[in-house]
């Protein structure tokens, strides 16, 4: 240990090389980090002298991990996870609600949710500064895996291992249509007038389009019948290419649809003798690493949540107590 020692090795260098390693690029990773190119470059440089490794093959077109440099970034990743296990711990003693808090959201979510609880939300904890980061599900839950977010906000269920789960609200879908479509003048819009039918789609990777193609139960048999954002599915929708199932509050006040789209709720599916009909929709809810010290400060802001819930949704009831292990 005396050989090596720690003099010139820092955390920053481990993000700064995690970066390059994660982006491929250089530039990309020195704009992530809020520094200069040369300057990334630079403590590349001097983390590799100091590891003794050579991390990345460079070339003008590319930039490659080694074999080395691989090993080495594994380590650094949970070097990283670790440190900032320290800030958690020291949060979890004082208000674990003040301070940064990394949200991360689904795309799907994130645009027509957040605008209408972070009022309140800067109103119950005036000392919470969220930093949000959008991404796909399986994304942000890695990056939760990883200590690199503190909570997410996801559509449920998902693979839940190591983590802890609480529903927030339902999120209805409805029908968007071109006024043109047949679909747009139906007394009443059921799933089974929507089985087989030639919809329009987000693009891999996305759980709402997982959820449409389970409750249709088809996909697209066109090319060209997919978007990457529900933006632009919308103006697919107003310029008569066909009609999709969407969340809410993605479609709730929004003028830009006026006169070129019918917004239609679908009705619910009865489930069975002795069942109450379900609505097509999805369960919001908040996540988190089931280890994380501020566990009982991150049920508390769930509960606000799921108080707030928006209109046009309903909120989840609230979660049994958890036992006392003291008790049981």
């Amino acid at each position: 240990m005396s050989e090596w020692g720690f003099a010139g090795l820092s955390l920053r260098d481990l993000e700064y090389a995690i970066a390059v390693a994660d982006l491929r690029h250089f530039g990309k990773a020195a704009e992530r980090c809020g520094v200069s190119q040369p300057a990334l470059s630079e403590q590349i440089r001097k983390l590799e002298a100091v590891l003794r490794v050579t991390l990345f093959e460079r070339s003008r077109k590319s930039v490659e991990v080694t074999v080395e440099g691989a090993a080495i970034l594994r380590q650094a990743r949970a070097v990283l996870r670790e440190a900032r296990g320290l800030f958690d711990v020291a949060r979890s003693h004082g208000d674990p609600l003040a301070g940064p808090l990394r949200l991360g959201v689904i795309p799907t979510l994130g645009p027509y949710y957040l605008p209408l609880v972070l009022q309140s939300l800067r109103g119950a904890f005036p000392a919470l500064a969220l930093r949000l980061e959008e991404g796909m599900t399986d994304q942000i839950l890695d990056r939760l895996q990883a200590n690199s977010l503190d909570l997410v906000l996801i559509a449920l269920p998902e693979p839940m291992a190591g983590l802890s789960t609480e529903a927030l609200f339902f999120e209805p879908f409805q029908i968007v249509a071109p006024e043109s479509h047949p679909i747009a003048h139906l007394n009443r819009i059921t799933v089974e007038d929507l089985r087989g039918e030639d919809f329009l789609l987000l693009e891999e990777g996305h759980c709402l389009r997982d959820q449409a193609v389970a409750l249709c139960g088809s996909h697209p048999r066109r090319a060209g019948r997919f978007a990457s954002s529900l933006e632009m599915l919308r103006h697919m929708i107003a310029a008569g290419e066909g009609f999709a199932l969407l969340p809410a509050l993605s479609v709730k006040d929004r003028p830009d649809l006026d006169g070129l789209a019918a917004i239609r709720p679908v009705e619910a599916i009865e489930m069975g003798e002795g069942q109450a009909p379900t609505l097509p929709g999805r369960t919001i809810g908040l996540v988190w690493r089931s280890r994380d010290p501020r566990n009982t400060a991150f049920r508390r802001l769930a509960g606000f949540l799921r108080g707030h819930a928006p209109q046009g949704t309903q909120a989840a009831p609230d979660p049994a107590p958890e036992a006392d292990p003291a008790v049981a």
